[in-house]
């Protein structure tokens, strides 16, 4: 269950691993990802109930949850499924983005909460949530907002906005150079981690900017997590003994 680059080079790995057959799942939510190596599907399952059945269907023998860290529905039908078919089952989650001297972060539980603490820290924000859940911010009348997306969000848009379409990694400079154009006072992001798009933390926090850190939801309790492919790979090869 792929979509991150951890999940393409889990899929580079073991595909050219004899007796490994994988297959990637890709959630559909972005109009032209880039694809991993091997047998790809696209699109949901329908649930925890679909998601049993093609597991079934398909002889799966161990799944991955390689997902983004904040596709929590899927990471819990993943679990409720394996844990159905006593299927083997590893997240594989890459670390949180830590607070470094001078950044001035404000955390926040989710998006929610995230829309009614930006009011009141600035008025030109800069949005790097994704696609996916801008219109919690749809109500705020007053900000300006710099929506940055790989795809067009959908559904209602604040009313002062400008659209950016753009796929990450992000230099440094540049987004230094985006924040001080676009005279942004406030960032706002969610705790994604890795290293594709945390250039703008090290922006904001050479700006002085206050940034607020939308926290992952957690994953279903039990969950075996790991943060690196070495390991998930481990643990593939030592669960097909």
């Amino acid at each position: 269950m792929g979509g991150t680059r951890e999940a393409r080079e889990l899929a580079d790995i073991a595909s050219g691993e004899q007796g490994f057959d994988i297959v990637s799942s890709l959630a559909g939510r972005v109009r032209n990802p880039l694809l991993p190596v091997g047998t790809v599907r696209v699109g949901g399952f329908g649930g925890v109930d679909g998601l049993r059945e093609w597991l079934v269907a398909n002889g799966i023998d161990a799944v991955v949850d390689a997902t983004h860290p904040f596709a929590g529905i899927i990471s819990a039908n993943a679990a409720a499924a394996a844990a159905d078919l006593r299927l083997p089952l590893a997240h594989l989650r890459r670390p949180s983005w830590t607070a470094q001297p001078g950044d001035r972060w404000i955390r926040v539980p989710d998006l929610a909460a995230a829309a009614k603490t930006v009011g009141e820290l600035g008025n030109r924000v800069f949005l790097t949530i994704g696609r996916q859940g801008v219109g919690a911010f749809a109500g705020l009348t007053r900000p300006w907002f710099l929506i940055r997306a790989i795809d067009p969000p959908d559904g209602a848009l604040p009313p002062r906005h400008e659209l950016l379409l753009a796929r990450g990694p992000f230099a440094v400079d540049d987004e230094s150079r985006l924040l001080a154009d676009r005279h942004i006072d406030v960032l706002v992001t969610k705790d994604s981690g890795g290293d594709q798009t945390d250039a703008k933390l090290t922006a904001a926090r050479s700006a002085g900017l206050p940034v607020v850190m939308v926290d992952r939801p957690p994953l279903p309790e039990g969950a075996v997590v790991m943060e690196s492919v070495a390991q998930v790979w481990d643990w593939l090869r030592s669960a097909a003994e």
